[in-house]
């Protein structure tokens, strides 16, 4: 590909993120790194690239997953926090050192159940993004979260929220950032697109596109049509009914269909089968990893060379209970995305394949009693062998819940969501 040409393709390929809002940033530099690539690498097993989203559904909180720690800080947050605040000594082993120094002499650590990603931090294969949240314009303000300026719709709403992270709409959008990716790159998979975008938590409208239509999968692999009362005769007859089709255009689809559907079916178990084993611990998150492991293993069977995936792990509503729930939830997610990691350097592709979380919002720094409420901005994992060591990005969040002219982002903490 020429410059000129790599600088066309790169300009109608972020012609086509426009509309993504405050993911826009991010999608773009994968749109950048795709048009420069594409080309050059096509159909090579080193030209393959993929993007792993982790959702956490229900608002992480991020006060406990990233915790101040410097004294003065942690200070300000556990009077605040009182009897849900984690105590200082117990985040000594976690502390994280960036090679960009947080700003103002503050210090930052880990929840201590999350050694797994202190390990990857340390080791150069884990950044941070601080205090990310769903703002429809940078430097919105607290006066501007008063006379609601700049905020997205529904702020405190999971189910709005969830919609706006994923493709900055409220609930109903159609389409995500992640499908609209996979729009791009599609057309570089040829007989593969189907597997482009991939889903392994059921529907999630970050992985729908303009064209793409994600492809669903369970823990186990892809979804086949069960044995009829154990007759393998009557699950052929079920399949050959299903792919049959009059004159009706909605029975010529609805056969079209399942005719793609069956043979993804056979394609995908019969690629999987050719895949070895992974070593994950044992977690619903880290199931779903593990097949996207053993998905990403078999991309030359599924004719693949850049694909979009989608897992998650719900339970982070913690409006109660937050001591006792949190910790084993960061664990699974600290547990599942060091074996990840761990499966994607067995397969060679550690520095192809970045993975980050998402979560509906951030909570609120005030204690409710027994957790915390909804609050904004959150702070986020990005990891793979591409990522800057060491690195974080964003903006600290101010250790207060009174209300000053401080950034919303911080400010917000004050007020407790529905």
């Amino acid at each position: 590909m020429t410059q000129s040409a790599s600088r066309r393709e790169f300009l109608r390929r972020a012609g086509a993120f426009t509309s993504l809002g405050a993911a826009a940033p991010w999608a773009l530099n994968f749109a950048a790194m795709s048009a420069a690539t594409d080309q050059a690498h096509a159909q090579s097993a080193d030209g393959y690239k993929a993007l792993v989203c982790i959702f956490l559904f229900g608002g992480n909180d991020n006060h406990n997953t990233v915790v101040p720690f410097d004294p003065a800080s942690h200070k300000q947050y556990a009077d605040i926090r009182t009897t849900i605040a984690l105590q200082r000594s117990e985040l000594a082993a976690t502390e994280l050192v960036p090679s960009n120094a947080w700003t103002n002499g503050r210090a930052m650590a880990l929840h201590p159940s999350m050694t797994p990603l202190k390990n990857l931090f340390d080791n150069g294969k884990l950044a941070l993004a601080m205090n990310m949240g769903t703002l429809t314009r940078e430097g919105t303000t607290l006066a501007d979260y008063k006379a609601k300026r700049g905020l997205p719709p529904k702020l405190f709403s999971h189910n709005d929220q969830q919609s706006v992270w994923q493709s900055s709409l409220s609930e109903g959008a159609s389409q995500g950032w992640g499908g609209r990716m996979a729009d791009l790159f599609a057309a570089g998979n040829g007989q593969g697109a189907l597997f482009t975008s991939i889903s392994a938590a059921g529907n999630a409208v970050f992985m729908s596109g303009n064209d793409t239509v994600q492809y669903q999968v369970t823990p186990s692999g892809s979804v086949t049509i069960n044995p009829v009362y154990g007759s393998a005769a009557s699950t052929s007859s079920l399949k050959s009914l299903l792919q049959s089709a009059g004159p009706n255009l909605f029975e010529q689809d609805h056969a079209n269909i399942a005719k793609r559907s069956i043979a993804a079916d056979q394609q995908v178990r019969a690629a999987l089968n050719s895949v070895g084993d992974l070593n994950f611990p044992a977690s619903g998150l880290a199931s779903q990893l593990k097949v996207v492991a053993r998905l990403i293993a078999a991309r030359a069977s599924l004719g693949v060379r850049r694909q979009v995936f989608f897992v998650a792990q719900g339970g982070f509503d913690n409006h109660d209970d937050l001591i006792e729930k949190h910790p084993v939830l960061l664990g699974n997610v600290a547990g599942a995305m060091g074996a990840f990691y761990d499966a994607t350097v067995a397969l060679g592709v550690q520095n192809q394949v970045t993975t980050f979380t998402g979560s509906d919002f951030g909570r609120t720094l005030a204690n409710n009693g027994d957790g915390s409420d909804h609050g904004w901005g959150s702070h986020h994992f990005v990891m793979g062998g591409a990522v800057q060591p060491r690195t974080w990005v964003g903006r600290l969040p101010e250790v207060t819940v009174a209300e000053s002219p401080a950034s919303v982002d911080s400010a917000v903490a004050s007020f407790a969501g529905p």
